[in-house]
C-alpha cells in the first residue's frame, strides 16, 4: 500500500511539467488554476501517505510486541517441556484362603497350672484365616526433569487404599508390619499420595561413564519381578530379593564388554540407612545404633532380554523391630510383641544372583539367595520357649539360609496374551528383605517353605496408543503357599517347624498360617 501511494504522488509530479507544456497556450488565469489543482492534490496525497506511515508504524510496534511475547512464551514452554509426566493405575481384587497350625478354640500360651496341676491358657486360638474379597486401588505418577546437561531429577509419588477403609486393613495373622520406612506406599493404607522415589543423577562425571546419585531409592520391583507384572522392563535396581525402599546414595560405573553377545553392564556401591536412631543422652541404658545398608549391585551383562547381576549387601547393627508412622504403634508394638524396648541384634549379609533371558517367545529366569547372620549378645533366632524356661540364653551362633527361584513366561503375541509360572523355595533360616512387596498379605519370596504361581496377562484392546508409556491390561493370578517353618522377614524368633515343634508355638501363643490359596485379578493402565 505504502508504494501504490508513493507512486500516485511520483506520477503526478513527473506529469506536471507535461501539463504545464500543454497549457502553455492558454491564459495565465486557466495555467494557475491548474497549478493550484495540482498541489492540492498534492498536499493530499501526502496527507494520506503520512496516516498510512503512522497505520504501518502502529501494527509494527505491535508485531514487535507479539515477537517479544512469543519468545518469552518460547522461553517457558521450553522451560515445561523439561518435566515429563507419566504413571499407572491398577485396580486389584484379593481372594485368600489361609489354613492355621491350630484349629480355632485350641488352647494357645501356657501362663500356668490351676489347683488341680492342669495347664491355663490366656487366650485361644482363632482358627483358619480368610478373606473372599478385598479391593484395592494404587495410583502413582512418574516425573523426570533435567536440572543441566548431566544433572536429572527423578520421582515417583504413590497411593495405595483399599476399598472403603482410610486406614491399614484388618491383618488376624499378626504377620503384617504397621506402615514404616520399609513398606510405605508399598502397603495399602489411606488415600495419601506420598513419595515412593525422589533422587537425583549427576551423569558422565568427567565426561566418562561414572555417576552419582542420592535420595529415595528405586529398590522396588527389582528383576525378575517385571515378567509377571507385565510391565516387560525392569522396574528397579536390585533383584527382587530386596524389595525395600529406603534412602541413600550410590556411586556407578557403566561399561561395554566389546562382544556383541555380550553387550553391556554396570556396577554400582551402594549405602542407605534403615533407621536413624536420633538425638540419644549418652550415658543412656537403652541406647541405639544407626542401622546401615551397604553394598554393591553389579550388571554383569545386559544385551535385550539377556540379564545377569549379582548383588551383595550388609545390613550393620539391624533393628529388633522398625520405627512405625504411627507413635501409638511405635510405642506398644514392643510390649503387644513380647519384643519390650527396640534394641539392636547384629549384623545380617546377604547375597543373591538372576540370570533371565528369552528363546523366542519364552522368557525365563533362575535365581538363588543366601542371608547369613551376625548377631551380638542380644542374638538373632532366638529360642523364645526355651529362653523362657531358662533351658538356653540368646542365639549368638551365625544362621546360614538359602533360596531358589525360577519362572518362565511365554507370549502369545498374536492374541496379547502371556502365560507364566513361578516357584520359590526357602530354608529355615533365610531371610529376605521383601517388606515392600507386592504379594497383599505375605511376601512369597520370604516364605520358609515353598510358594507356586501361575498368572496370565491379557493386553486390552484399547485402540491406538496415545502415549509411548501406553499398556492396558489385565492380570489373573493365583499362588498357593507351603510353609515349612513359622516367620517371615523375622530375625528375632528362631523359625520353628510346623510339624514337629508345634508345642512350642502353643507356648508361644501363636497360631501361624500352614498353608494358603491367593487368587488376584488386576485392571492396570500405564499412560
Amino acid at each position: 500500500m505504502v508504494k501504490k501511494f508513493s507512486m500516485l504522488a511520483l506520477a503526478g509530479l513527473i506529469a506536471l511539467p507535461a501539463v504545464a507544456s500543454a497549457s502553455a497556450g492558454k491564459a495565465p488565469q486557466d495555467l494557475t488554476s491548474k497549478i493550484e489543482e495540482l498541489s492540492r492534490q498534492l498536499d493530499a496525497l501526502k496527507a494520506q501517505l503520512a496516516k498510512q506511515n503512522e497505520t504501518i508504524t502502529t501494527y509494527g510496534d505491535k508485531v514487535d510486541d507479539m515477537g517479544e511475547m512469543l519468545d518469552e512464551k518460547s522461553e517457558s514452554w521450553d522451560l515445561a517441556a523439561r518435566f515429563k509426566f507419566y504413571g499407572d493405575f491398577r485396580a486389584r481384587a484379593d481372594f485368600y484362603k489361609g489354613n492355621t497350625v491350630f484349629a480355632a478354640g485350641t488352647p494357645l500360651l501356657m501362663t500356668g497350672v490351676d489347683a488341680n496341676g492342669a495347664p491355663v491358657y490366656a487366650k485361644q486360638a482363632t482358627g483358619d484365616l480368610s478373606n473372599d474379597t478385598i479391593f484395592t486401588n494404587r495410583f502413582r505418577l512418574n516425573m523426570r526433569v533435567k536440572a543441566t546437561e548431566n544433572v536429572e531429577f527423578k520421582a515417583r509419588l504413590a497411593m495405595y487404599k483399599v476399598w472403603g477403609m482410610e486406614s491399614a486393613f484388618r491383618d488376624d495373622s499378626g504377620t503384617i508390619f504397621p506402615q514404616f520406612d520399609g513398606n510405605s506406599t508399598r502397603t495399602p493404607s489411606d488415600n495419601a499420595l506420598r513419595v515412593d522415589r525422589a533422587f537425583v543423577n549427576w551423569n558422565n562425571i568427567g565426561g566418562l561413564p561414572i555417576w552419582f546419585s542420592i535420595g529415595r531409592r528405586p529398590t522396588t520391583d527389582g528383576p525378575p519381578a517385571h515378567l509377571r507384572m507385565g510391565t516387560d522392563q525392569r522396574m528397579g535396581t536390585p533383584i527382587a530379593y530386596m524389595d525395600y525402599p529406603f534412602d541413600g546414595i550410590s556411586l556407578g560405573y557403566a561399561y561395554a564388554w566389546g562382544s556383541e553377545a555380550m553387550g553391556t553392564g554396570r556396577i554400582r556401591l551402594c549405602y542407605g540407612r534403615g533407621f536413624e536412631n536420633g538425638l540419644q543422652g549418652d550415658s543412656a541404658s537403652n541406647k541405639l545404633a544407626d542401622t546401615d545398608f551397604m553394598g554393591i549391585d553389579w550388571d554383569i551383562m545386559k544385551r535385550g532380554p539377556r540379564f545377569w547381576n549379582l548383588q551383595s549387601f550388609a545390613v550393620t547393627n539391624i533393628f529388633s523391630y522398625p520405627n512405625f508412622q504411627d507413635p501409638i504403634i511405635n510405642q506398644e508394638f514392643g510390649n503387644i510383641s513380647g519384643m519390650g524396648d527396640r534394641k539392636q541384634l547384629g549384623n545380617i549379609f546377604h547375597t543373591s544372583t538372576v540370570y533371565m533371558d528369552r528363546i523366542s517367545n519364552l522368557n525365563y529366569f533362575i535365581a538363588g539367595g543366601w542371608s547369613h547372620t551376625d548377631p551380638n549378645g542380644n542374638g538373632l533366632f532366638n529360642d523364645v520357649v526355651g529362653m523362657q524356661m531358662g533351658t538356653t540364653g540368646p542365639n549368638t551362633s551365625s544362621e546360614d539360609g538359602y533360596n531358589v527361584y525360577a519362572g518362565i513366561r511365554y507370549d502369545l503375541n498374536n492374541l496379547g496374551l502371556k502365560l507364566g509360572a513361578e516357584y520359590n523355595y526357602g530354608s529355615q533360616y533365610w531371610i529376605a528383605f521383601t517388606p515392600g512387596h507386592d504379594d497383599l498379605y505375605m511376601s512369597k519370596l520370604a516364605t520358609r517353605g515353598q510358594v507356586f504361581e501361575l498368572y496370565l496377562i491379557y493386553d486390552l484392546p484399547t485402540g491406538e496408543a496415545i502415549s509411548k508409556y501406553a499398556k492396558t491390561f489385565v492380570r489373573l493370578g493365583w499362588q498357593y503357599y507351603d510353609y515349612n517353618y513359622s516367620g517371615g522377614f523375622d530375625w528375632n524368633v528362631k523359625p520353628y517347624d510346623l510339624d514337629d515343634e508345634r508345642f512350642e508355638l502353643q507356648a508361644m501363643g501363636v497360631n501361624p498360617v500352614q498353608d494358603a490359596n491367593q487368587i488376584y485379578l488386576t485392571f492396570e493402565a500405564y499412560f
